[in-house]
């Protein structure tokens, strides 16, 4: 992943300082600790909404690096046999594979829990 640019935001406001000791106060960075599977819990459902009408079977509740959920993104893809995306925590699997994904995340020891209808 490239680092992202600085703009005036990261900076709390601060555009200039005469001060020549003074330091921009540098965000921290944490590293998301992966949990073990049998310790995630996550939700199965089905989503329609701003998809055109489309189904997507959406998997949400995953703690753990982006590394390691495009891993998980890309074996249940794979499996089900259909396209899909990781993005912004969640993994989303074109199609209404509901039972199929429950049935592989707690074969892999994942504690799933199958939401909405």
């Amino acid at each position: 992943m490239k680092p992202s640019k600085k703009i005036l935001n990261d900076f709390g406001g601060i555009m200039y300082s005469t001060d020549p000791s003074f330091v921009y106060p540098e965000e921290e960075t944490t590293a998301t600790a992966i949990l073990a599977n049998n310790q995630q819990h996550l939700k199965v459902m089905l989503d329609r909404k701003n998809r055109g009408g489309k189904a997507v079977t959406l998997i949400t509740g995953f703690v753990g690096g982006p590394e390691d959920l495009e891993k998980l993104a890309k074996q249940l893809k794979t499996k089900c046999g259909v396209g899909g995306a990781a993005k912004d925590g969640e993994i989303l699997i074109q199609g209404d594979f509901r039972n199929k994904v429950v049935e592989l995340l707690q074969k892999e020891g994942y504690k799933v829990k199958r939401s909405g209808g």
